[in-house]
């Protein structure tokens, strides 16, 4: 399940100045009164009531900067979907190969982890409207080179490793920058929610609208509405949100400077027995729920279904994590959000049990769905994560947060397709149950381990002590 992470309107971070307050305005001179008419009783005036100040998603929606984000967020991904879909049709179109065309999607997840890695200290080195930009401009002018016609499939496939080597960088600067928008509390988790939700539903409208683009246009055609679509993100992003400084001063200069902050970064963030968890929370129970997506067409097969089924199947989960998010982040308060965030952890893979007793369509659909819904603990678990990154880390821990979570996907789907060439197709995804739910209750037991006022006294300075060496 791909993912891009957010009730009350939440109090910004640094309040605003208080206004200057204005001398008060001379009484007006009272009227005097007409002696040849009657004295009129009035009674009380009524206190004008202010309206109710927008809660929920309506709050985060209040702020013009998110706005812009959002409207940049939905605009891009739209345009990588349409982009990933053409792209697989021109390469199989240019060489005939199933493998290089299959080989096109997973370009698109594995070097996630390069540019997450060593490309991280961007997102805190830079100002984050200027890396936004500029990645936005650098992935528009890769997709532009896609459609020269001379350029070969192998300059093709390296282009398209490019531009997920930028994303992550991308996804992370913007991902910190939502801290700087919408506070630290609860306006951010909102946010972020809002921003998987988007992610989510490009699953289902996505693949739709470029195999709608693919019947009127070629494939390059539709290619060329990525680069429409990064530019606009681009024009967005400069000007609908605010030039902020950046979180940490460069240490060097080079390429060699950037790679050390960004190998540092990552060594403070996964050192941190609390971050670490946190995060790994995150990415486990991702990297095992993928399963059933990626052996949906074997199991279409294996049980009989039509041909439409395989699109339930795929769609199944993606509608259940929608629903079940816009459910927890409309109707249940932060508290309650925070308590559940553990519970539905440990028992969301549990859904993929079913598969051992190899159900029919409409049962693994409610099952899929089911699993989706577990996700939505996640959204508790954006409060815990940015409250437990020190702020100058933060644009590098939400990048590497991001690289992981990418690339663990794509190594769960790999494992699912392996294990499945020596076990029925309905066994892996119930193994896949098992072992997910097993990794899930161990983390949550070491989150509550690692919960504020529950670490040793020596962990907690230590911790104290990482996070003033990275500044």
């Amino acid at each position: 399940m791909p993912t891009d992470s957010p009730a009350p309107a939440d109090t910004p971070r640094t309040p605003p100045a208080p206004a200057a307050q204005s001398p008060a305005p001379p009484p007006e001179r009272a009227a005097l009164p007409d002696p040849g008419s009657a004295p009129t009783l009035r009674g009380p005036v009524p206190p004008k009531s202010e309206p109710a100040a927008p809660r929920g998603y309506r709050a985060v929606f209040a702020v013009a900067e998110f706005r812009a984000v959002f409207a940049a967020h939905l605009l891009s991904l739209l345009g990588v979907v349409v982009s990933e879909l053409a792209l697989t049709v021109l390469v199989y179109d240019l060489t005939g190969s199933p493998l290089l065309s299959a080989l096109t999607f997973a370009l698109g997840l594995l070097p996630y982890i390069v540019g997450g890695t060593l490309f991280a200290g961007v997102a805190d080195r830079y100002p984050a409207r200027r890396v936004l930009v500029v990645c936005d401009l650098l992935c528009a002018a890769c997709v532009a080179v896609m459609l020269v016609p001379a350029t070969p499939v192998a300059g093709l496939l390296a282009l398209r490793c490019l531009v997920a080597a930028i994303a992550p960088v991308f996804t992370g600067t913007r991902m910190a920058a939502l801290t700087d928008i919408l506070g630290e509390g609860d306006l951010y988790v909102l946010g972020r929610s809002l921003l998987r939700i988007v992610s989510q539903s490009a699953m289902l409208i996505g693949f739709g609208t470029g195999g709608v683009l693919l019947t009127v246009l070629s494939p390059r055609g539709a290619i060329t509405v990525t680069v429409v679509t990064f530019l606009c993100s681009a024009v967005l992003l400069r000007f609908g949100t605010q030039d902020r400084p950046a979180r940490a001063t460069a240490t060097g200069e080079g390429g060699g400077a950037l790679l050390k902050e960004s190998l540092s970064g990552a060594r403070l963030v996964l050192g941190d027995r609390r971050i670490r968890a946190l995060m790994l929370l995150f990415w486990l129970p991702a990297m095992f729920v993928v399963a059933p997506e990626a052996l949906a067409a074997p199991y279409a097969d294996a049980i009989g279904a039509p041909p439409a089924a395989l699109g339930l199947l795929l769609c199944a989960m993606a509608v259940g994590h929608i629903g079940a998010e816009l459910f927890v982040g409309s109707a249940l308060s932060p508290r309650n959000r925070s308590r559940i965030v553990l519970p539905v952890a440990a028992v969301g893979l549990l859904p993929l049990l079913v598969y051992a007793a190899r159900p029919g369509l409409p049962l693994a659909l409610a099952a899929l769905a089911l699993a989706g819904a577990g996700a939505a603990y996640v959204i508790g678990l954006d409060q815990w994560f940015v409250d437990a990154v020190p702020q100058e880390l933060r644009g590098r821990a939400m990048t590497l947060l991001t690289a992981g979570l990418m690339t663990v996907q794509g190594l769960g789907m790999a494992l699912a397709g392996l294990a499945a060439e020596f076990f029925p197709v309905h066994q892996v995804v119930a193994g896949s149950g098992i072992i997910g739910t097993v990794c899930a209750l161990l983390l949550v037991a070491e989150v509550r381990r690692t919960a504020p006022g529950q670490m040793s006294d020596t962990e907690g300075r230590d911790g104290a002590d990482r996070h003033v060496t990275s500044r």
